[in-house]
């Protein structure tokens, strides 16, 4: 009799463990459709003088989406960074390419709410932190580490 209830116990705690991977992975999802407001193309307000900028961001599919941000001087595109916010396991990522790395830096989403979120990598050397905040159809991106920290302020041009 005794041998009977180490099997069901053991198909207890299986399915309890399936069950709260499958919360967990839910949750994530969910965290991952607040960020669904970034949608779209926002231009800069605040670029240096003879600069403007903007970046746009599109759903690829579930869970993943790539921005693009870019600076012109002028007609001329002085910088483009690609951009990707994606889950990656139990976790989501805000993914960096620049021109002069040669592997996208990643940052990982440490808070999130319905009109912000922030992103951190302790290791990098700048930017330690990206933080997005969104108030009606403007939006501002900080980049902050190292006592050091750059606003981009957006405002909302079309989905």
């Amino acid at each position: 009799m005794r041998h009977q209830r180490i099997p069901l116990i053991i198909i207890l705690l299986l399915l309890t463990g399936f069950a709260n991977t499958a919360s967990a992975q839910q949750s994530v999802s969910e965290k991952f459709k607040q960020l669904e407001w970034l949608r779209g193309k926002w231009n800069r307000t605040n670029a240096k003088p003879g600069e403007s900028g903007y970046e746009v961001w599109s759903a690829a599919k579930n869970n993943e989406m790539f921005g693009k941000g870019v600076t012109l001087k002028g007609e001329e595109p002085v910088f483009i960074e690609e951009l990707e916010l994606s889950i990656k396991g139990e976790d989501i990522y805000y993914m960096v390419r620049v021109p002069d790395e040669a592997a996208p830096i990643p940052f990982k989403l440490t808070s999130i709410s319905k009109d912000a979120f922030t992103c951190e990598n302790p290791e990098h050397d700048f930017p330690k932190k990206i933080a997005y905040t969104r108030n009606g159809k403007k939006a501002k991106a900080v980049i902050s580490g190292n006592g050091k920290s750059i606003d981009y302020d957006f405002e909302f041009a079309t989905k």
